[in-house]
């Protein structure tokens, strides 16, 4: 019972939808009328103000964050069941938020937090890295698989990490959470080509 007690905890913290409301308050918009139509930080850039934006993410990425952070010892890594659900259920509660209709956001900024409560720097920076790669030193047919391709690279840290099993199981649910929420943008063929202008 303890242990579904804080599976409950992770997938609520998960599931508020800060970027939606912040829209909703600072700038009286509904975010999912912008940009791709998705109830997440990116969209609230785009609905205003840069600083409303930052707000956003750091709020999405706290609610993974601090619940993996604070809670997921008290599980423990080698009940690898239990414990992999606790740490991807933010990102569930993220994507399928019950507040937004179970059509919640892309779980990116999310991803970050339980990635930084479980490793602190080490999986978020790779993930960075890559995502900037992605996005400026190569041309890829659709953000979805720069999303993807980076969250698939972060294997590289976690063998030089050396983690328990279990922590291969929340990345292996979150690229297919994270790939699912992308699924129009990964419909396309993938394409990648250099810029050599810019790296």
């Amino acid at each position: 019972m303890h242990t579904l007690v804080l599976i409950l905890i992770g997938f609520l913290s998960g599931s508020l939808p800060f970027s939606y409301w912040l829209g909703k308050s600072l700038h009286h918009i509904d975010i999912r009328s912008v940009g791709d139509g998705n109830p997440g930080a990116s969209n609230v850039f785009l609905a205003g103000s840069r600083w409303v934006g930052v707000l956003a993410i750091i709020l999405d990425f706290s609610k993974g964050f601090f619940p993996v952070l604070l809670l997921a010892s008290g599980i423990g890594s080698h009940n690898q069941l239990l414990f992999t659900v606790f740490c991807i259920s933010p990102v569930l509660g993220h994507a399928f938020s019950p507040f937004m209709g179970c059509r919640g956001g892309k779980a990116i900024a999310v991803t970050f937090g339980i990635w930084s409560g479980l490793t602190l720097w080490v999986v978020p920076t790779t993930l960075g890295i890559l995502l900037a790669w992605g996005r400026v030193c190569v041309t890829i047919s659709s953000n979805g698989w720069i999303v993807m391709l980076a969250l698939v690279g972060t294997a590289g840290s976690l063998v030089i990490l050396r983690v328990p099993q279990s922590y291969w199981f929340v990345w292996c649910l979150n690229i297919v959470i994270v790939g699912y929420k992308h699924r129009v943008d990964l419909s396309q063929p993938l394409r990648i080509s250099s810029r050599r202008t810019t790296c």
